[in-house]
């Protein structure tokens, strides 16, 4: 005769709470039943170790899920350790005994102490059940031979029932008549997705449906957790393999790393750096993030908090034996434990990755030419690990050949020319402007090398990256670089033409100030040009000011910085306007020229806001340039066009 119970709390309440606040996705259920299974069955594992007088004590450790949609039922069986009927109350009523505000008051306790897992108590992960269930009926006989089998009942409201059964094998059956609307749950083929999603490393054999007739049935799930393997024991197609199944990604992986640590904390991980930054667009894997699992059971799908931002093209795997959970298996607290996880596994993506670049530089190249931004993000966004990410960025310079030859930053510092201790770059739009840059003429010079910073990341990098190794990164459009006594200018450059005179280049320089007005902070004379007439420098060394690009980039207003304009005295172009000046100082091509001057260097430097606006000036000059019959028919034709 069945015996009725009165839960001691208010189970409605308590069930409100455990599925719209606990649980997002209602397919969850399956898993909490699967590892409450799985924990019924480690525990008969273990029990029978040192306990031979056991029910069935040879049995397979199985667990079986079988869907019957005429009957609209979902049973989900293991032969597991069982209960007796006082664990049953015990066990499937714990979470009652206090009530539901005792209960969420000692869940909040229990997180701000870091005390133990509450899901782990058997009940709290049970009666997610019902978000798909109208009526559970738990059926099950205990591995000691002595003890009776017995059926708890419960339709979710505020009784239960418990009577004696009929089961001959140990283990648990929990029998789900399912919802109207979670008839979804009846089809093998979902109940196998699921299983594959969430259970699919679980240690035991996981059985979905009837078996056919003169067939073995087969486990859904593989069993066999990879990354608790040693790396020895598994091949390069068992990990290839693996990546696909975890990513859907058709493309082998650039490298795996295999790690696992006992110490100061007790976990596996296998993690993944993809081919390419694309994704398939038939990739499952659409967010950034690991798989966590706790004991082989999957508890985050996309775990963000194992990695940081920077990182975050690394696919994977995390399985910890020492992580507290909160009380739903789809949150994870954010503990000390989760700080040494991230902490840990942070330091030995960083140390393959320089371990790849010194070894294998080949396939670091592949690396960065595909996650380079994400690694360069990392200088900005994580101050506290700049000095670890900084030897892993690389860049094109002067003295490499093509853009796609990279060099280090100490690598960079090991060739400094002789008394140099600043390492400079110049930024640009792309390689094949960036060595054209005017600001690059006295560095060739000298034989001072220089870093194209061309990615468009890199005005973002340079507001977290100042120096490296002591030596201050500084811009080579800035004004007040003194390369005098750096370097050696080589023996096979000519000697520079003398300077114009200095009242002549004032005229020069006063004209320009008054054609171009606020467009320029100041017109002066550069001391660093060698072969270009003309470049704009800036006195603000402030990382940024290079926020307009950054605003371009992302596609938001900005306005162009308004800089001072460098000019060379030595320059043939400067001597003939000088000498325009000089002859008729009222002649417009001399004012077209200035015009056209400044805006090549804005050019030049990649801030042009119009470029195709030069066009009719540039036809002009060039016909003036032409003009049969002299500089006085190209004044009366420049004047009708200005």
């Amino acid at each position: 005769m069945a015996e009725q119970f009165s839960f001691k709390a208010e189970i409605q309440q308590l069930l409100d709470i455990l599925i719209h606040s606990l649980y997002t996705d209602r397919e969850i259920f399956l898993r909490e039943l699967i590892s409450n299974a799985s924990d019924a069955l480690t525990r008969v594992q273990f029990e029978s170790l040192t306990n031979s007088n056991l029910v069935d004590a040879g049995a397979e450790l199985y667990i079986e899920i079988t869907p019957d949609e005429e009957a609209g039922t979902l049973t989900i069986s293991d032969s597991g350790i069982g209960m007796t009927r006082e664990e049953m109350v015990e066990n499937l009523g714990v979470i009652a005994h206090s009530g539901a505000k005792a209960f969420v008051q000692k869940l909040k306790e229990q997180q701000a102490a870091g005390g133990q897992d509450v899901i782990g108590q058997f009940g709290v992960g049970f009666y997610s059940v019902f978000m798909v269930a109208d009526k559970v009926r738990v059926v099950s006989r205990s591995a000691h031979p002595e003890a009776q089998a017995f059926a708890w009942e419960s339709n979710g409201s505020d009784t239960y029932t418990i009577e004696p059964s009929d089961r001959e094998t140990r283990g648990t059956d929990i029998i789900i008549t399912v919802k109207e609307d979670a008839k979804d749950f009846l089809k093998p083929w979902k109940l196998s997705d699921i299983v594959r999603r969430h259970s699919d490393y679980i240690a035991y054999p996981i059985y979905v449906g009837e078996p056919k007739e003169g067939e073995e049935q087969e486990a859904v799930n593989k069993q066999v957790a990879i990354w608790r393997q040693e790396s020895k024991e598994v091949t390069d197609e068992q990990y290839d393999e693996f990546y696909k199944m975890l990513t859907f990604d058709w493309e082998k992986p650039v490298h795996h790393i295999h790690m696992r640590a006992d110490v100061p904390l007790q976990f596996y991980a296998l993690l993944y750096i993809p081919a390419g930054s694309e994704a398939n667009p038939l990739m499952g894997r659409r967010e950034p993030g690991l798989k966590l699992y706790a004991r082989k059971v999957l508890i985050q799908d996309n775990t963000t908090e194992l990695l940081p931002d920077y990182l975050n093209f690394v696919a994977g795997v995390v399985d910890s034996e020492d992580l507290p959970l909160s009380v739903s298996r789809e949150t994870v607290q954010a503990t000390r434990v989760m700080a040494n996880l991230k902490k840990t596994i942070t330091n030995k993506v960083l140390n393959e990755l320089k371990r790849l670049q010194k070894n294998k530089p080949e396939v670091y190249h592949q690396i960065f030419e595909a996650f380079g931004r994400h690694i360069k993000q990392g200088v900005v966004v994580s101050p506290g690990e700049r000095e670890d990410i900084e030897p892993l960025l690389m860049f094109p310079s002067t003295k490499t050949a093509s853009a796609d030859e990279w060099i280090t930053l100490q690598q960079y510092v090991e060739r400094m020319a002789e008394n140099q201790t600043d390492i400079y770059y110049v930024i640009g739009d792309d390689y094949a402007s960036a060595t054209r840059s005017p600001h690059l003429d006295a560095f060739r010079q000298r034989g001072i090398e220089v870093l194209y910073f061309v990615d468009p990341v890199d005005p973002v990098l340079i507001m977290g990256l100042s120096e490296f190794s002591g030596h201050k990164l500084r811009a080579a459009d800035e004004a007040d670089i003194d390369l005098s006594n750096v370097g050696a200018v080589s023996a096979d450059e000519e000697a520079p033409r003398e300077a114009l005179p200095e009242d002549q280049f004032t005229g020069v320089q006063e004209r320009f100030k008054a054609v171009l007005g606020e467009r320029v902070t100041d017109v002066k004379e550069s001391k660093n040009l060698v072969g270009s007439p003309a470049r704009l420098v800036t006195s603000d060394h402030n990382p940024t000011r290079n926020m307009f690009r950054i605003n371009r980039l992302m596609d938001r207003d900005y306005e162009l910085p308004v800089k001072a304009l460098e000019l060379n005295p030595r320059h043939p172009l400067i001597y003939n306007l000088s000498g325009k000046l000089a002859a008729d100082p009222q002649n417009p091509i001399i004012d077209a020229v200035i015009e056209q001057v400044f805006e090549t260097a804005l050019l030049q430097d990649g801030i042009h806001p119009d470029p195709a606006s030069m066009a009719a000036r540039l036809y002009q000059l060039m016909q003036a340039a032409t003009e049969r019959s002299g500089w006085h028919d190209c004044r009366r034709m420049a004047a009708r066009r200005l």
